[in-house]
């Protein structure tokens, strides 16, 4: 009997420093990440509420919307080379992100007119919009809404309407289990933390879009970008909004009337992506004149392999559409 209880205060000992252990990586971790993302960005008050950005970089205004999960520091990330390039990124968070309120409407075509009261606060009237995943609708709303205002449009593996007949087996839909993570670990920040130690492949899957096996395969670099792009939708908390949202709007896409837009448009995916952008980013650039799609066969929704090509890509597109101003 004694013995028993011997074992028992031994294991009960374990599991008390574990959990001590776990939770000091935790408060470490997640400290980090509230410090990183409450300094790098500006508050403003404009005509559509307040609206969270962030700037890096000099020259020609580039209006950076990032995907699902981020927020102006996801746009950061992404639009670093342009920046780099001799841009001006203008990152910031939309509906439901970070420091952005979600509105009542919080529609694609609301947040386009977010996008415009932004660029009156900041006294810039034209703009390069470039938009990656589920901030395809809003920028493809910008360019329909405010076409003198929009001087160039990029789509990287954009989260767009693609039809029945052209989708096949292409159709726009998330991997298994996203809606699932959505109402659990993306509500909480230690759960988000837990999953990423935990099941990192899985959570590859389902929030990148993009085989595992990819990153094994990559470069040290790319595996250090895919790894950064996980910590970085730390804290998932206050972006929680604008996820459920996200999934409220790619859940039911609509055509847009794309004939209409008349400026030079760069869409890009991969045909391996998850998320299943390939054929909605050549659709896309279908209905649009003079539009270019650049597809390459691997990668994901992430590029593995193709981020650094698919930045070039972005910026002689842009050179080559200069100037707006």
């Amino acid at each position: 009997m004694k013995k028993s209880r011997k074992i028992f205060l031994v294991v009960l000992g374990v599991i008390v420093v574990a959990l001590g252990v776990v939770a000091i990586f935790y408060q470490r971790d997640i400290s980090q990440a509230r410090e990183r993302v409450a300094g790098g960005s500006k508050l403003v008050q404009t005509t559509c509420g307040q609206i969270e950005y962030a700037e890096l970089g000099n020259g020609l205004p580039v209006l950076m919307v990032h995907g699902a999960g981020g927020g102006y520091d996801q746009g950061l990330d992404i639009a670093a080379p342009l920046a780099s390039a001799g841009y001006r990124v203008i990152a910031l968070s939309r509906f439901g992100y970070l420091r952005s309120p979600l509105p009542e409407n919080a529609s694609p075509a609301a947040q386009a007119d977010a996008f415009a009261c932004l660029l009156d606060t900041l006294h810039i009237q034209r703009v390069a919009v470039f938009g990656v995943s589920a901030g395809a609708p809003s920028s493809l709303q910008f360019a329909l809404r405010y076409p003198q205002r929009t001087g160039a449009l990029v789509l990287m593996v954009p989260g767009t309407y693609v039809p029945a007949e052209n989708s096949g087996k292409q159709e726009m839909r998330a991997p298994a289990g996203t809606m699932f993570l959505l109402e659990t670990a993306m509500r909480y920040d230690f759960l988000f933390w837990a999953a990423l130690k935990v099941a990192p492949d899985s959570m590859t899957r389902i929030l990148l879009g993009t085989d595992p096996a990819l990153v094994v395969g990559a470069s040290r670099e790319e595996q250090n970008r895919l790894a950064t792009v996980k910590e970085h939708i730390l804290p998932v908390s206050p972006r929680g909004a604008g996820l459920l949202n996200e999934a409220r709007v790619m859940s039911a896409l609509e055509p847009y009337p794309l004939e209409q837009i008349t400026v030079p448009v760069l869409t890009i995916s991969a045909a391996d992506d998850l998320y299943k952008t390939y054929e909605a980013a050549r659709y896309t650039a279908g209905q649009i004149r003079g539009a270019r799609f650049v597809g390459y066969p691997s990668g994901g929704h992430l590029l593995v392999g193709h981020e650094p090509e698919a930045m070039a890509e972005i910026t002689t597109f842009l050179k080559r559409a200069e100037p707006w101003k």
